[in-house]
């Protein structure tokens, strides 16, 4: 049998040719150590299954690498798609809808009253019990997760026959002529990304009721081996409920319908609509802003990284303008320390996203004294020098003024503590997305934010998609210790996301990833976003109006100065 050479971190080890990844990650595999989910050959991804039959080297990827945890909950989901099918029957619609509280939000559909002609989201606590039960049972079973390569008509028709068909839309646009299906007991379906080769790997996950639906938990990276209580944020979840109203409304609820709008020529109108939800969102905001203005005062507006902070801000102001008010728009980052002064973070780098990093007392002397009627004038930080240079933005605030902040510790009651709480309406922000890929295979908020930003940082800084994807893991860190925590204390909550708007980042975003060579680290997320991006059909950006939030990434917006 022939040797071959597997070069394992520092260490080179002679392997039987045809040895599969699984085998060899079964002895490699340390006890109590985070499960291993997949590997990189010679860079490359790689499933379990897969067999090597040359010299090479290997990186095994756990649940603490972003592909290993994606693996992972995938696994899960197809678990518990299949289980709901075996419990409940062929009839019922599963959709994969939304993470929240950390687990993620999933419908089952069907009709609850013969008489009704639509389909609901309903079930029972027993019926629950019954799936999370089924689903144990296949993981002691251990059951194999096979993959086979399907004509892609073949595949089409498969998932016409079983009612799936928003996949059998989104193979409609497909570029070729083959896909890859998995099978898992009866359970045909597909995936975007890997799987794991067998039920079970997987040891960790719960399921409970939650409104309409279910709450499918899992493990988070950092804690592999405990799947956390699930915590609801009930403001962030009637939001993602708006959202799936206005897919609805729009009649786009996956990419494949998307696809169609923009075959059909009718994605000019969708768009128009999806703008004007917006507007009509935004206007409903200032309203609300206005029946409190005796006390209001102080508006903040936060969110995560790309979620159009600036141009929100600049429409709120125009509607607040329309309903008689005057606002003032301030930008907290004009109150950064100066750059020798930003505290460090764990790996010993200026840590810009922190609260620290904010002259806070300034902020709240500023803003304390403007809500007194003084004259006050508000700093500019220089970000070329890391100082603030003058104060030249100076004013007062008379009966109708009210000041809009915006900034990513907005929520965050100790950037303004020295404000009365009845004094500010607090604005919760990001891009949640409006569609999914299919039913089964959901679109994270965050991709569509960091191609957001990538577009952005190329158009505005020069910064290559490599750059901005090596600096996105510090990004989310800053995210999660300092806007998530705070997001269900805000007022309101507002949607950025547009449903076309992936379909118009296509075509700057793919050219910056495919300049990322194949040895460069960022090469693998690369490739996942080109593939990601592949399920699109393109829109220019000559549809997209000027004074939408898109245009803060894209440009051409009317708001830049």
């Amino acid at each position: 049998m022939k040797q071959i050479h597997v070069q394992l971190g520092q260490e080179e080890i002679l392997c039987q040719s045809g040895i599969s990844l699984l085998e060899l990650s079964r002895e490699r595999q340390r006890p109590g150590a985070s499960p291993i989910m997949m590997a990189k050959v010679n860079g490359k991804l790689r499933e379990l299954p897969f067999q090597l039959d040359e010299d090479c080297s290997v990186e095994f990827l756990d649940m603490e690498h972003p592909d290993g945890y994606r693996v992972y909950r995938r696994t899960v989901y197809y678990l518990f798609i299949r289980s709901a099918h075996e419990v409940l029957g062929r009839q019922i619609q599963i959709k994969i809808r939304h993470s929240i509280g950390h687990g993620s939000y999933c419908e089952i559909w069907r009709r609850k009253e013969e008489e009704q002609a639509d389909c609901q989201p309903w079930i029972t606590e027993k019926e629950v019990a019954d799936i999370r039960s089924r689903m144990w049972e296949i993981v002691h079973n251990n059951e194999p997760i096979i993959k086979k390569v399907y004509p892609l008509e073949e595949a089409m028709d498969l998932f016409e026959e079983a009612g799936m068909d928003a996949k059998a839309r989104l193979f409609r646009y497909r570029r070729f002529s083959t896909v890859n299906l998995y099978e898992f007991g009866e359970e045909k379906d597909y995936f975007y990304g890997f799987m794991l080769p067998e039920s079970g790997s997987i040891q960790f996950f719960d399921l409970i009721p939650y409104k309409e639906g279910v709450i499918l938990l899992m493990p988070e990276k950092e804690s592999p081996h405990r799947v956390p209580a699930f915590a609801p944020s009930e403001k962030l979840f009637q939001v993602f409920q708006q959202s799936k109203a206005w897919s609805r409304i729009l009649e786009v609820e996956d990419v494949g319908a998307l696809n169609d709008s923009i075959a059909k020529g009718t994605i000019q109108e969708l768009i128009h609509v999806s703008e004007a939800l917006h507007a009509k969102r935004i206007a409903n905001i200032a309203e609300e802003i206005k029946r409190r203005s005796n006390r209001i005062k102080l508006v903040l507006i936060a969110g995560p990284s790309s979620s159009g902070k600036t141009t929100f801000a600049r429409k709120l102001s125009i509607q607040l303008r329309a309903e008689g008010m005057r606002p003032h728009m301030i930008s907290v980052d004009n109150y950064f320390v100066d750059r020798d002064k930003t505290p460090l973070d764990q790996y010993g780098k200026p840590d810009f996203e922190s609260l620290e990093a904010i002259d806070t007392a300034q902020f709240n002397e500023d803003i304390v004294r403007l809500m007194k009627g003084e004259t006050v004038g508000i700093p500019y930080y220089n970000f070329k020098t890391g100082k603030r240079d003058d104060r030249s933005n100076v004013f007062s605030m008379g009966p109708r003024d009210i000041l809009v902040v915006e900034g990513i510790h907005g929520l965050n009651e100790k950037l303004s503590e020295m404000i009365p709480r009845d004094s500010k309406f607090k604005i919760y922000i990001s891009a949640l997305t409006l569609i999914n890929i299919d039913d089964h295979n959901r679109i994270p908020t965050t991709d569509g934010r960091l191609l957001r930003r990538m577009v952005r940082d190329n158009l505005y800084r020069g910064a290559s998609a490599a750059t901005t994807i090596s600096m996105w893991p510090s990004v989310r860190r800053g995210e999660e210790s300092n806007i998530f925590p705070f997001q269900e204390e805000a007022d309101v909550m507002f949607n950025s996301a547009h449903i076309y708007e992936l379909a118009v980042l296509k075509q700057y975003a793919e050219p910056l990833l495919f300049d990322i060579g194949r040895y460069e680290p960022e090469y693998g997320e690369a490739r996942r976003l080109i593939k990601f991006l592949d399920y699109f059909l393109g829109v220019s950006s000559e549809m997209v109006p000027n004074n939408s939030i898109i245009r803060e990434f894209i440009g051409g917006s009317v708001y830049e100065i």
